[in-house]
């Protein structure tokens, strides 16, 4: 036997083969593996991270608050929706039996037949009689239709059903083979369709019901209510419907009464600390007839006026309310954001307070002037103190305060001021003036820096701040009391005309003026500064006029009031328009502690102080620096008085007081004859009448010289000692009065200025 090769190879079992990686393939296959567990760990983080982002989202938890509610109230929810759907299986059944027996208009013939109007009564039956014959006829014509129908269909159904029963389909022709097609699959979407519907239709008819009986007023609060605290403070629109329906507005009246239902352009929605909602008003009904009667809205609301703000929306016939949650408004609003650290640029604004809607408002500062007011002890000072030291955290920012009495509130601020007066004598007034007249010269001054800016920028840019050799930087000037400026009897109308022109113009320059009063009446604030300043703060006031005075004309018919605002239980709580986009601000103002053993306006001062030294800047002064008490010019009002008589033996007031104006402008300018009457009488003079005017003799002007000598003499010599301040005389004078001394002189009573005249 002859062997057989065979031609072959071994083959490798590959499949139990282990590859053998070389070092560096390792170490890449390594660095692999650890990226991609990287990659799934970061995923898996930001996966975590955004699902616990909206896991405590307010949305989240709102849908968890009202998921849970329900679950709890489940029975409850049931038993009120089998209630409604039988209600409304009722109230179908009564409309129908009203509309098959003409129920409405058999009441009507009834209420004619008892009232004796014959005329009514007969339109009614005759209506009645009308409508039956009508049905009849309608009822006529529906059923010779049908026959119609049935007679033109039934003929053409028994056709084709002969015509299918005897013919094959393939030997049809083919449009009528296509018929058959049509109908076959008509009636087996039919046969489909039918049993769905029919087993919709007792849901439908649930669900009809259940929409039918449920209550007729708007709003479905409890089917989204959560459980909550202050389940008290819930407004819905059925809520805010009712209230509306119950103030007593004639033309609202009729609307429901007519079966009228109000139209919410935004529902009752959360906002903040309270519900907003928006309502288009009907016919013949403005915003300003709800405005006006706001505390019975409130009261209907179960609220108290100042948590209830009904005010003019775009439109006049579009309302605008916002209700304040129960007693969110009681609370103050916390410690100021910088009281601690931080800093402020002013073109982005200063934390003022909180708005009703709990929001932290940034107030502005460059483009705007200040108006603030209110009774004693409101929260004026603190408000403008709070303003003030936000201005203080800018290093860039220039301050000067003048206060118009005597009190302490902003002597902390010394170290940072550029200016700072503080007393009630005219020292204080004049350096106020003067302050003024500087700040219109720094106003020029800018105007014309600006224009020589590449592109002519309009108004001052926090870029254009920052450098200081162009000194824009922010200049805020701060007036408490102003009313004490703007009433001086002798410079206050030139302070007055002086801010007006600052306010109308300053605000694109970076100057700043904020103002401050406690009384806000058209004699104490010139009209053109309530007219032209940007930001009113209304405080505690006491009338209408007060609450125009700070916010605006016709603020008060618009349901903007400071008026409702309680003395001392609302301390701190303002009405404030122009410091945000809205039209007015509830604001709950932040208060920096400064009385008896409390003082965190002076660290929040050397603050500021260090914030300027890191940024290597000094005081900003954008004239000449004046701190502490003003040192104005030494004026001898005497010894003028004593130049502009001259060797006259008298001579006119009026021409005294002209005189004194050409001899010293600056200082007798705007002068009245009551502050010439009252210089007068500061040394012994008394004007007297001459002829039918009043005269000042210049034998007067003479004894008071010599009296001022006189004492000036013995007051040096011997200083203020109790013996030295006269002699009596030994006699009685020898003349006797005139036996006319004693009438009066004709003429008007209550004459401000007749003894200088």
């Amino acid at each position: 036997m002859e062997r057989k090769v065979f031609d072959a190879e071994f083959a490798e079992d590959r499949s139990h083969t282990t590859t053998v990686l070389s070092p560096h393939q390792r170490v890449r296959a390594g660095v692999a593996a650890g990226v991609l567990a990287g990659l799934v760990g970061f995923v898996g983080r930001l996966v975590a991270r955004y699902a616990r982002r909206v896991w405590d989202s307010p949305t989240s938890q709102r849908v968890r608050a009202v998921t849970a509610y329900r679950a709890r109230k489940a029975p409850t929810d049931v038993a009120r929706l089998v209630w409604f759907v039988l209600r409304g299986n009722w109230r179908w059944l009564v409309k129908f039996w009203s509309w098959a027996t003409y129920a409405d208009l058999r009441a009507d013939a009834r209420r004619a037949r008892l009232a004796g109007d014959a005329q009514t009564r007969r339109t009614a039956q005759e209506l009645i009689r009308s409508d039956a014959t009508a049905r009849w006829a309608k009822a006529g014509i529906v059923v010779r239709r049908l026959v119609i129908t049935a007679r033109i269909i039934g003929p053409v159904a028994v056709l084709l059903w002969a015509v299918n029963s005897w013919m094959v389909r393939a030997a049809m022709w083919p449009w009528l083979a296509g018929l058959y097609a049509a109908l076959d699959t008509a009636w087996s979407m039919l046969v489909v369709v039918a049993p769905a519907v029919l087993s919709a239709l007792p849901v439908v008819w649930v669900v009809a019901a259940a929409f039918e009986g449920r209550d007729k007023t708007p709003g479905a609060g409890w089917l989204v209510r959560p459980d909550r605290d202050d389940a008290d403070s819930w407004i819905d629109e059925r809520m805010i419907s009712k209230a509306l329906a119950h103030l007593g507005i004639s033309p609202l009246d009729r609307f429901y009464k007519d079966g009228g239902e109000l139209v919410y352009t935004v529902a009752a929605r959360k906002d903040g600390d309270g519900t907003f909602a928006q309502i288009r008003l009907p016919m013949g009904v403005t915003a300003d007839m709800v405005a006006a009667r706001r505390s019975k809205l409130a009261a209907n609301l179960g609220r108290a006026s100042l948590e209830t703000w009904p005010t003019k929306g775009d439109e006049d016939g579009i309302l605008d309310l916002w209700v304040a949650d129960k007693g969110v408004l009681r609370g103050g609003a916390g410690e100021w954001p910088l009281v601690h650290d931080g800093q402020v640029d002013l073109f982005e604004g200063v934390p003022f307070g909180l708005s009703q809607r709990g929001l932290v408002i940034n107030a502005p500062l460059i483009g705007v002037n200040w108006l603030i007011g209110g009774r004693p002890g409101q929260g004026k000072s603190a408000a403008l103190r709070t303003l003030l030291l936000g201005a203080a955290l800018d290093p860039t920012a220039e301050l000067w305060v003048f206060v118009m009495g005597q009190s302490p509130d902003f002597d902390p601020f010394a170290p940072r001021l550029a200016r700072y007066h503080m007393g009630m004598d005219d020292s204080v007034a004049e350096a106020a003036t003067r302050a003024l007249e500087d700040l219109l010269s720094e106003m020029e001054r800018r105007g014309k820096v600006l224009g020589e800016q590449p592109g002519r920028p309009p108004k001052v840019s926090r870029k254009l701040a920052d450098r200081r050799a162009l000194g824009l930087h922010p200049l805020v000037c701060g007036i408490d009391e102003c009313h004490e400026l703007f009433q001086h009897p002798r410079l206050g109308k030139k302070a007055a005309e002086l801010a007006v022109r600052l306010i109308k113009r300053g605000r694109k320059y970076g100057i700043v003026l904020l103002l401050a009063t406690q009384s806000p009446t058209k004699d104490s604030i010139p009209r053109e500064v309530t007219r032209n300043i940007s930001c009113g703060v209304a405080f505690s006031v006491a009338d209408q006029v007060a609450n125009d005075g700070l916010l605006g004309s016709g603020k008060y018919a618009a349901g903007i009031r400071a008026t409702e605002l309680r003395i001392n239980t609302d301390r701190g709580t303002c009405v404030a328009v122009g410091i945000t986009d809205e039209t007015f601000e509830l604001v709950r103002t932040f208060y920096v502690p400064l009385e008896d053993g409390a003082d965190e306006v002076s660290p929040v001062i050397a603050r500021a102080m260090a914030l300027i030294d890191d940024a290597g800047r000094t005081i900003a002064s954008s004239a000449r620096l004046e701190i502490g008490p003003a040192a104005p010019a030494e004026v001898d009002e005497l010894a003028d008085l004593a130049a502009v008589v001259g060797r006259e033996d008298r001579v006119r007031t009026q021409q005294v007081l002209a005189r004194l104006v050409e001899h010293n402008p600056d200082h007798y300018s705007g002068w009245s004859f009551a502050a010439l009457a009252s210089m007068l009488a500061d040394h012994g003079i008394t004007a007297r009448k001459s002829h039918g005017v009043m005269t000042v003799h210049a034998a007067d002007v003479t004894a008071a010289l010599a009296r001022r000598d006189t004492a000036e003499t013995h007051g040096d010599a011997a200083g203020e000692q109790s013996g030295t301040r006269g002699v009596l005389p030994t006699t009685s004078p020898a003349e006797t009065p005139r036996a006319d001394q004693g009438k009066h002189d004709s003429g008007r009573w209550g004459d401000a200025d007749q003894g200088t005249r």
